[in-house]
Parts: C-alpha cells; structure tokens; sequence
C-alpha cells in the first residue's frame, strides 16, 4: 500500500523473528500519527501530536529479541485515548523523534502540559465562558 501524503517515519508491526509481515503500519507527520490497518478494507485511526499527554516504552524480551519494542502513547482523544504503538524496530528512537514532533507540534500552537490538564473534563461541568463552578446545596 502506498503512501501518499508526506511522513517523517514509518514502520509496519513486526511479528515473528522482527520481520514486518502485517498489515498495520505506523506513519508519523508533522502533525499527526496515524495508525493504517487491513489488506482488503483499510481502516486508519489518527491523532494530533499536540493531544499527547504521556508515553511508555515497553520492551518485552521476544520483541527485544530482534531489536522491537512497544510504545505506549496517551492521548486526550475521545476516540482512541491509548495508542500502542505495536512491535517496532528502535523503539527509543521512535521515542526521541515523536518528542520532537510533539514539542514542535505544540510550539505551534503554543499548547503547554497545563493547557491540557482541562481537555477531559465534559462539557457540563463547564460554565459558557470555559471557567469550573461547583454545584451546591444552596443551588435552587
């Protein structure tokens, strides 16, 4: 399956001895990550880097075997709030350049970690002009 859009990285889930035979490929932009899975039907799942609140490597040791690991990224999205990032090679460099993204990602839009710490929170518990209040028992 080609590629037609511009990506910094990319890398398919590897399975048996680190070989890339699957279907899932992992595309890292400027902007998003996208994850593209299917043969037949594809079905492409994606976020923005900026949404990202924290990130996990997992090295188990079949994967760190043949040089793959797991990253595990949260993100503030309601669709997929846990992406893992399934069996890829140098998982620590995948790491080091997703930071970068991020950082660039939210230098843009001037987001820091605190911007996000609100991003969770449902609707109803906000007032129209975006500040908390707290519901008590002299509310009428």
């Amino acid at each position: 399956m080609k590629i037609d859009f511009d990506y910094i990285w990319t890398d398919k889930k590897r399975t048996l001895f680190g070989l890339p035979i699957s279907f899932t490929r992992y595309i890292l932009t400027d902007k998003k990550f996208i994850t593209r899975k299917g043969l037949f039907t594809v079905e492409e799942d994606e976020f923005d880097l900026y949404r990202v609140i924290d990130k996990k490597l997992v090295l188990p040791f079949g994967q760190r075997m043949f040089g793959c690991g797991t990253v595990v990224i949260n993100v503030k999205d309601n669709d997929t709030p846990v992406k893992e990032v399934k069996s890829i090679k140098a998982p620590r460099e995948f790491m080091n350049l997703l930071d970068e993204r991020i950082e660039a990602a939210r230098d843009k839009y001037s987001i820091r970690g605190r911007d996000m710490i609100s991003a969770g929170i449902p609707p109803h518990h906000m007032e129209d002009d975006g500040d908390f209040f707290m519901e008590s028992d002299n509310d009428a």
